[in-house]
């Protein structure tokens, strides 16, 4: 098993830092950024942030008529129809993308479902592993030759400590023999952390380089599939729907790992890691709490991401990104 150099670095941010915290005194004035998910939760908060610094924001939206509603006083961000779990709807935001810019600078792979009851998309696709991963695979790989144009690009995807649920189900991976929600959910969140390695294996010589985070726990919309009695019972919030978890993060804290991973020169030079926290991730041994933090070894394992990578481009029919 050959695994990613995962050691913390020290950061001067914490699990407490905000958004504003990261971002205080950065002029992203000339960038471009394309955030899905950028108009709820965390995704939100980003598209505020960076647009906040002077880039320019594009966000694709499943529901663009709610996204322009939320982001109507944002102001150097644009909204363009998408739906990570339709192959055909990502091709078409990708070709629209292409062809109005002539680079990309920051791609933040936000958006993502959780615990969700079992869907088939695409061509009879798990619906978590589509619109967390291949969605979000597809649209990189399209995308690609605008990263590498901007010689220094970054990536950021939205993995979560709930990787730490299973590896990748290489023989069932669409869970054809009997689903499993939470499962389902913890081999997307895996495949969120191996795409991120892979992709900055095959990115670096273009500069491109690619990062997966946990962003810590935060109640979203991302939990809108879940049953109130199950939030509740797991400690998460009160009869009311009210956060009463003492670990959990506000959505400006949830956002700070991935736009610290956006823009930090602490990362410069640096790629295929998982972060949280502010900081590069320490490896956690099998067994440990998932709550416990780190990264487990088989979410950053080498040729595991270059595995998925053929399957993710042997089922999606993406462009292949130049080795």
């Amino acid at each position: 098993m050959t695994t990613t150099d995962q050691q913390p670095l020290g950061s001067l941010h914490s699990s407490a830092s905000t958004a504003e915290d990261v971002m205080t005194g950065l002029d992203l004035s000339g960038t471009t950024a394309v955030v899905t998910g950028g108009y709820s939760g965390l995704g939100l908060e980003t598209t505020r942030s960076l647009a906040s610094a002077g880039a320019h924001v594009i966000v694709p939206a499943r529901r663009p008529d709610i996204a322009r509603t939320a982001l109507v006083a944002v102001e150097g961000c644009e909204v363009i129809p998408m739906d990570l779990a339709d192959p055909g709807s990502v091709y078409a935001a990708a070709a629209r993308i292409n062809s109005s810019l002539d680079r990309l600078d920051l791609l933040m792979a936000v958006a993502g479902v959780m615990a969700t009851p079992e869907r088939r998309v695409g061509p009879g696709w798990e619906g978590q592993f589509a619109a967390n991963h291949l969605g979000h695979f597809t649209l990189a790989c399209e995308l690609y030759p605008l990263l590498a144009a901007a010689d220094g690009a970054r990536v950021v995807v939205n993995s979560s400590a709930g990787h730490a649920l299973t590896d990748i189900r290489w023989d069932d991976p669409h869970f054809r023999t009997g689903y499993d929600k939470w499962l389902a959910y913890g081999q997307a969140k895996t495949a969120n952390s191996l795409f991120a390695v892979q992709l900055d294996a095959l990115g670096r010589g273009d500069g491109v380089r690619a990062f997966a985070l946990h962003p810590g726990k935060i109640i979203t919309g991302l939990q809108r599939e879940m049953p109130l009695r199950e939030q509740i019972d797991r400690g998460w919030v009160d009869e009311q729907g009210k956060v009463i978890g003492a670990d959990f993060k506000t959505p400006s804290q949830g956002a700070a790992t991935g736009l610290w991973a956006a823009t930090s020169p602490l990362l410069d030079g640096r790629g295929g890691l998982y972060l949280e926290d502010c900081d590069i991730a320490r490896v956690s041994a099998p067994g440990r709490p998932m709550d416990d933090g780190g990264v487990r070894a088989y979410a950053i394992d080498a040729d595991a991401a270059a595995r998925l990578w053929e399957l993710s481009l042997a089922a999606t029919g993406a462009t292949p990104v130049p080795r």
